[in-house]
Formats: C-alpha cells, structure tokens, sequence
C-alpha cells in the first residue's frame, strides 16, 4: 500500500507505547483553577469578571479583543478570589483568573444536555440542518482553538475571504510527535463526535471532501474511522507514513493534495483548511450543546514518570497535579516539557496551569536528554536534506549567529517553523533552531 508523506522530514523513536492502549480517563477537578487569558495566537483577552464574583462552569470570564482571539471559559463553578499575572507555561507571564472550586460543577445556563443520537442518518440530518454561519458563530463563542498545540482561534480557519473556495477539509490524526497519544485514544474512544465535527467544518466552508489523515504507527484507529465513515460520501481515510513532521499544516496539505502553500499564505490559499482530531470533537459539543472549550485530553508520560496515562482535564489544573495522578516521577527529572519533545516548550515550573493548547506534558531523565556541546558545523548537509520547508537550516544558523540581516532574509528565515528536524539530524549537535530563533528575534528588532 503507498503511504502519503512529503519531502524531507525524519523518524524519531514515537515511544507511544507508554499511553497508547491507556484509556483516557477523567482527570478530577482541583481545589483551585487558574485560567490564563492567553491561550492563543492573537489578541490575548480582557477580564469579564470581577474579584468576588460567583462564576459558573462554561461562563465567559475573559472576552476576545480581536478577531484573532478566542474568549476564555470558567472549567469549574465557584468564587473569582484573584486576577492578576501568573506564570504561563508558553513563558513569562499571563494575566490570569484565579476561581475557587465550589465542587458543584454548575453549569452555565446556555449549555445543555447532548441529546442527539450518533446513528449517521442522524448525524446525516443534524448536518444537513445546520446553517454555515451558525456553526462558524458557534465554534467563536466556544473560544475553540487548535489542540494539536499550535491554538490558532478555529473561527478564523472557517471565515476563508470571501473569494476563496475551500474544496478540501484534512482532519489531522497524524499526532507525528513522540509519546503524545491524545488524538489516537480521542478516534478510538470518541469516534463519531469526531466524524460529526468533520462535517460541521465541511458545511461552514462549503467544502465537498473531507479527508482524515492519520499515520499508519495507528492501524486501530485508521480499522475504526474507515468502518465508522463508510456511509458518508464525502469522507475519506488517507494513510500517511510515520514520519515527523507529518501533522505540521503545510506537510500535511502537500502528502495529501500535492499543493505547496505558498511562503507567507495560510492553506485557504490552495483551498483547504486544516483542522485537529480533538478540535472536531470540540466543534461537536459546541455546535450540539452549546458547550465552550474548557476542558481537554493531556497526555502524562516520558521516562521519569511512574505511571504514564491520557488524562481529561480541565483548563486551569497545574502541571504538578497532573503529574501526581500520574504516580509522579520514579527519579528527579531532568527536563519538564509541555507538547511533544520536538517542538514542545521546556518547563522551569510544574505549578503552572494547563491551556487549551497544551497536548502533553512530558518528563524526562537524564538518558532522554543526552546531549554533548555544539560542535562547529561541518557542512555535511544532513539539515538540508531533512527540513521539511527546503530551507537552508546550515545558512540561517551561521548568519543568526554573525547577526548578518541580509543572509537571514535572503534564505527566508521567516518561513522556518521550528520543527527541530535540523538539530535532530546534526551530528554536530548544533543549536540550530535555537540560532534561528534569536535571527527572527534580530529581524523583528531590525524592521
């Protein structure tokens, strides 16, 4: 059978074994949330509440300032007690809700009971009924965003210009990085909100075919999504190669409908729009049930945890609480990360609270996070080859680091996504990504 992949692009041991025959379970709500106000590209939002006020569960307590934001919700009813900067786990800090847990679970008004059956006439019917820019409205009150970590606000993914015409909706099941199994348990365990979720973006877009691509190190899932979508037309299951970084946008459109997104465009621009596994099952609750995002699938694991699992969360618990109901840690860790290992975000602080975007949270020992000092390049090419974008990651590198703002732009630093394939391969162990980093940084501050 041929698999779908791309150019370039490596094969890091997954290490999903550790989580991926572990059943999601319930994560029980803690004493305390505390909800940052920024958990998405764009806008951060602005406090709706106030200090001594009674919120309830799925109420919006942070409102969007633009239209690249995404409101943020109440994930327990209780007492507001403080607003005010906390630590984020994206870095720095973030203005933040602090509400004490009543333990009454209350919920909003507006949000009700699920109550449609997932037969697929049904699902079929409830489809068919719906208006594209109700859905659309929907998903923007939820405040949804991307879960795959990236926390791009979902309404705007589904508010294309007006003279574009997405032909093509991919449902992202790749999960390429390590150990992160939240969208396999999610197509195992919650299979038809999924479906379901697929075809309310199809009909806000107007889109005729929806893909579903997942890598085939998930043979389960690809078995149940092909059975579970035999009825349904428009959908069908691509098989992708286990290849990193597979589930990235721009790869994932180019495996699937050969377009290359052009530099700078977003993938409206070749007529398709991308959306994640857990972010259609998002799309589902909100659509059916009014329900905003404020809970999500974390997966707990790495080396230096006793007893890895997929964990249902809320918005706003610590790392440190999940990593408790995790059997905390067999040895001291030597690194913490939030998302996967290739492009997730090092911890110095487990106390801080879990967003919409983050996918897992990791913990590592020392063996996992080897590593010798940066050596000098050796112009072996081994970066080149692997990127993902056809970049130059060896030129970036050594421009970044003579600060030379001409060869940064002549070699289209901005168009590198820091996927991490280039100090992957480096047999120099060279900080590529980390020079790449400080030349955008160079750039912004240049002008």
């Amino acid at each position: 059978m041929y698999l779908k992949t791309f150019k370039g692009g490596i094969h890091p041991g997954d290490r999903k074994e550790l989580t991926n025959t572990v059943p999601i379970s319930d994560c029980p709500p803690p004493k305390e949330v505390i909800i940052p106000l920024r958990q998405h590209i764009g806008a951060p939002c602005e406090p709706c509440v106030n200090v001594g006020d009674r919120v309830l569960m799925g109420q919006k307590i942070g409102e969007a300032t633009s239209f690249v934001s995404a409101p943020v919700h109440a994930s327990v009813s209780g007492t507001v007690t403080k607003i005010e900067n906390y630590p984020h786990p994206g870095g720095g800090e973030a203005l933040s809700v602090f509400i004490e847990n009543d333990e009454k679970d209350e919920l909003f008004p507006e949000i009700k009971e699920w109550d449609l059956d997932l037969s697929k006439d049904s699902i079929k019917a409830f489809v068919e009924k719906q208006d594209a820019k109700e859905i659309v409205e929907k998903v923007k009150n939820a405040g949804i965003t991307g879960m795959g970590g990236a926390a791009f606000p979902t309404h705007v993914k589904l508010s294309p210009p007006a003279d574009v015409k997405i032909h093509t909706i991919i449902i992202n099941g790749a999960e390429c990085e390590p150990y992160l199994t939240t969208d396999h348990r999610e197509m195992l365990e919650n299979t038809k909100k999924i479906i379901l979720g697929a075809l309310l973006v199809a009909k806000s877009v107007s889109a005729e075919k929806i893909v579903i691509a997942i890598e085939n190190n998930k043979k389960d899932a690809i078995s149940l999504l092909e059975q579970e979508t035999k009825e349904f037309d428009n959908i069908e299951i691509f098989t992708m190669l286990t290849k990193y970084p597979q589930g990235s946008e721009k790869q994932l459109i180019n495996a699937v409908t050969k377009s290359e997104v052009p530099s700078g465009a977003l993938p409206s621009a070749v007529g398709v729009v991308v959306n994640n596994i857990d972010t259609c099952a998002a799309i589902s609750e909100a659509v059916v049930t009014n329900r905003p995002l404020y809970e999500r699938v974390v997966t707990v694991s790495g080396d230096a945890v006793n007893n890895p699992k997929n964990l249902r969360v809320r918005v706003g618990v610590k790392f440190s609480e999940l990593l408790e109901i995790a059997g905390g840690f067999k040895e001291e860790p030597k690194k913490i990360v939030m998302g996967g290992p290739m492009m997730g975000i090092a911890q110095n602080n487990i106390e801080v609270p879990v967003i919409k975007g983050t996918s897992g949270i990791l913990a590592f020992s020392a063996p996992e996070t080897y590593g010798k000092d940066e050596g000098a390049c050796i112009k072996c090419g081994k970066c080149v080859e692997v990127c993902p974008m056809r970049l130059m990651p060896n030129f970036l590198s050594t421009a970044s680091v003579a600060k030379d703002v001409e060869k940064i732009k002549a070699h289209n630093i901005l168009d590198c996504m820091e996927c991490g394939c280039c100090s992957f391969i480096c047999p120099q162990r060279r900080f590529i990504v980390q020079h790449i980093k400080a030349g955008k940084a160079l750039l912004k501050q240049k002008g």
